[in-house]
């Protein structure tokens, strides 16, 4: 049986090949404001007050290190194309394993800068009462996606590329509504990362 002695942790996810950016340095290392896409993300999960964890590979473990603890990051080995052994699933679950004692872990991809501190708060404080929760906006389901400690044996069992959604299927969950678009909001192309990079120098601009 799980001790559960800690808050909800969050489990950032930076261990991605960000493969749209092939032409340039990584997605998450992309200047963003005064820091990185990497860099927004990581220190918004820390403005909430939770535990951070930030799941990574090499090419962006010094990006990682310099935002959050050494002891709070999780290095996996590189990711190969066509394995179907890592992948987003596999990230998961080495962040959670990495954290078992927590009493629930918040999933938050590392390309979601726009993500309010407090929209990942709301989060935590429904898996008192849910197994799965979400962050919604307008309805529209976003991140983090968030898991109670009594799930901790399907989350570290994950691999491949499909996340957690097998879970998510499993479970009951539960959508809590924010008032932030940024729960929708990734930078997976350069596109993306321009209007994202909008929003963030605009005053008064939707966040």
């Amino acid at each position: 049986m799980l001790v559960m002695n800690l808050p909800p942790v969050i489990v950032v996810l930076a261990a991605g090949r960000g493969s749209r950016f092939d032409a340039m340095r990584h997605k998450l290392a992309q200047p963003l404001g005064t820091s990185t896409v990497l860099g927004q993300t990581v220190g918004h999960a820390i403005a909430s007050g939770l535990p951070v964890v930030v799941v990574t590979t090499e090419p962006l473990m010094a990006e990682a290190a310099s935002l959050v603890a050494g002891r709070d990051v999780v290095l996996l080995p590189g990711l190969q194309r066509g394995s179907a052994a890592l992948g987003m699933g596999y990230s998961i679950a080495a962040g959670v394993a990495a954290r078992p004692n927590a009493s629930g872990w918040l999933v938050l991809p590392g390309d979601m800068p726009l993500v309010r501190p407090a929209s990942i708060r709301a989060v935590a404080a429904s898996l008192a009462s849910h197994p799965v929760v979400f962050a919604q906006h307008l309805g529209r389901r976003g991140h983090p996606v968030g898991f109670s400690a009594e799930l901790f044996s399907d989350l570290v069992q994950l691999s491949g590329d499909e996340g957690a959604r097998r879970v998510v299927a499993r479970y009951p969950s539960h959508g809590v509504e924010v008032g932030d678009p940024g729960v929708l909001v990734d930078v997976d192309t350069p596109s993306d990362l321009a209007a994202v990079r909008d929003r963030v120098t605009t005053p008064g601009a939707p966040r």
